[in-house]
Formats: C-alpha cells, sequence, structure tokens
C-alpha cells in the first residue's frame, strides 16, 4: 500500500504552531525596542523602518508574482526581515540605501536560495553586511538620542556606537539605550524583555544567547575590556537573541547550538579586539551561519540501536 509524504521547508514544528505565529511572535517581542527606537530617534527612524519593511514585502510579491510562485508574504517572514532590517541601521540612513538592503535581504539572500527555510543566512543581518560595505560613509552616521526633540533638526556626526567612542558611559545610559546607535539595538533591557518573551513562548532557547554573550563577556574581562561597554554598547544583545536564533541557519541540536553561541562570541570578540571595525557581532553570526551544516553533522545523536558494521 502506497503512502504519501508531505514534504514541506525548515522550520519543522511539532506542535499546533505555525510559521506565520511563530513570525508574529518575533515581531511582537521586536516591537518594544523597535519603538523606543522611534523615540529616541525621532521620524527618520519611524520613516526607515516602514521604507524596509514595506520594500521587504512588496519584493517578495512580486518575486512570486513573476516566478508564478505561491503567495508567501502573509507568513509575515518579510515583515519580520524588513523589521529586523530597520532596526539595524541608524537613522540617519538614507532611505534609497534602507530600499537597497531590504532587496538584498528579500531576493538576494532569500529568494534565489529557495525562499524561507533554504536560506544559509539570516537576510537581514546578510543585507546590513552588504550596506556596511557597500556603503560605509552613509552607515556610519549616528546621532544622540532625543536630539530630533530637543532642538527640532538634527545633525549627523561619524561616529559609530559607544564601542568606537572614547567618551564613558553609565550602566544605566548603556542598558536602557540611551547612546547613539542603530535603531532597535541601543536598548538592551527591551531586547532582554523581549528575549524573555520568546522563552517564555518555547519560540527560542536560551543556549544560543547565553554563550554568545557569556563568551564575549569572559573574553571581555580576560582582556581587561569594559565590561558593561562590550554586553550593552553594541550590537550584541540584538544579534544573540533575535538573529542568532534564527530556526534556518542555527544548528538543531543543543551541542550545536552551543557550538554556535561560544563560536560567534569568540569571532565577535577578535574582531572587536584585533580588526578595524569596532562592532563584530554580524560578521560573526554570518561566519558560523556557514558552518552550520557541518556542525548539524558533527552533533547529531546516533539513533538508538544504531552501531557500526563490524568488519569481516
Amino acid at each position: 500500500m502506497s503512502k504519501l509524504f508531505k514534504v514541506t521547508s525548515s522550520p519543522h514544528i511539532r506542535h499546533e504552531d505555525t510559521t506565520r505565529g511563530i513570525m508574529l511572535d518575533v515581531i511582537i517581542a521586536l516591537l518594544p525596542a523597535a519603538i523606543y527606537g522611534c523615540i529616541l530617534f525621532g521620524p527618520k527612524a519611524l520613516f526607515l523602518i516602514l521604507t524596509t519593511t514595506t520594500v521587504a514585502v512588496a519584493a517578495e510579491a512580486v518575486w512570486n508574482l513573476a516566478l508564478h510562485k505561491e503567495q508567501t508574504i502573509t507568513d509575515c517572514s518579510a515583515i519580520l526581515t524588513g523589521l529586523l532590517l530597520g532596526m539595524n541601521l541608524s537613522s540617519e540612513t538614507p532611505l534609497w540605501i534602507a530600499a537597497i538592503g531590504s532587496l538584498v535581504a528579500i531576493i538576494v539572500v532569500k529568494q534565489m536560495f529557495g525562499g524561507l527555510g533554504f536560506n544559509f543566512a539570516n537576510p537581514a543581518m546578510t543585507a546590513r553586511i552588504v550596506l556596511l560595505v557597500s556603503f560605509a560613509g552613509q552607515m556610519s552616521n549616528y546621532v544622540a538620542p532625543m536630539e530630533w526633540w530637543s532642538t527640532g533638526a538634527v545633525d549627523a556626526v561619524s561616529s559609530a556606537t559607544p564601542l568606537a567612542q572614547e567618551s564613558a558611559y553609565t550602566f544605566k545610559q548603556l542598558f536602557f539605550g540611551m547612546h547613539s546607535g542603530a535603531i532597535g539595538e541601543t536598548s538592551s533591557f527591551l531586547l532582554i524583555v523581549g528575549g524573555l518573551y520568546l522563552m517564555l513562548r518555547r519560540v527560542i532557547k536560551p543556549i544560543i544567547p547565553v554563550c554568545f554573550i557569556a563568551t564575549v563577556a569572559i573574553l571581555s574581562l580576560i582582556a581587561g575590556n569594559d565590561l558593561k561597554l562590550a554586553i550593552f554598547g553594541g550590537g550584541l544583545m540584538l544579534g544573540a537573541i533575535f538573529m542568532a536564533t534564527d530556526y534556518v541557519t542555527t544548528p538543531t541540536t543543543n551541542l550545536g547550538k552551543l557550538i554556535f553561541g561560544v563560536g560567534c562570541g569568540i569571532i565577535t570578540f577578535v574582531i572587536r579586539q584585533f580588526g578595524s571595525l569596532p562592532e563584530g557581532v554580524s560578521y560573526a553570526i554570518l561566519l558560523i551561519n556557514i558552518l552550520t551544516p557541518h556542525i548539524n553533522r558533527l552533533t547529531l545523536s546516533k539513533p538508538f540501536g544504531f552501531g557500526e558494521v563490524a568488519k569481516p
């Protein structure tokens, strides 16, 4: 008797949750930090996030129509990609550059590899790297928080996150996001709250974020760096909680997740400490994403009762 099997792309869910439900949970977890970023950096931040999200959804819809594929914008993955990309950009990023980032994320990184479940890296993170490499000058303009509110106009300054600045920040300023940086990465407090929400909803496991952040913290202590700056002064929280935990591009086993988190932490520290860039989170995640298939293969458990064939 023949049996029919339905084969679908990852992520594979073993309970009533759906891909759309998971994406909505992540969007909900990101919204507090995104809204806070718009309050800190003003209307420009809001328009930028709306641009990246709208272009991401439109790009996926047009791609599916052009290739006569089933429409997938209802799974909310394109919305999440656009939101994540916008949160990873400075409010001073020109809207046309943000739009290019969304096109790269959806068309090049996601759809050209087969769509959701087949992309080898996080689309938003990879698009951010492409923009950093292609438009380095425009991507390095940041402003002080609430400057738009107090002066009515914003004067961009060529500086990076606190990791690249000599000014001293207090723990309170770093933890609650009262400093320059990307729209969604400044408030570690709200990012942690979002991460806890995802853990309570069982959307993500704490293994990767904890191992990622702990590795950076330990290595920074050994190197004599400012611990609060290393953890809360850049994109570590946003990357560790929301991008390094992507279902499609991270290992499936617990041991694999541990190796993944530690590897991301080591590469992040090395880039920050010895590289010419102050931040290395996105590059670290991308490099370890490439190794994910090998990590999965090395950490998969043998099925019960399986043994090697005895040699004659």
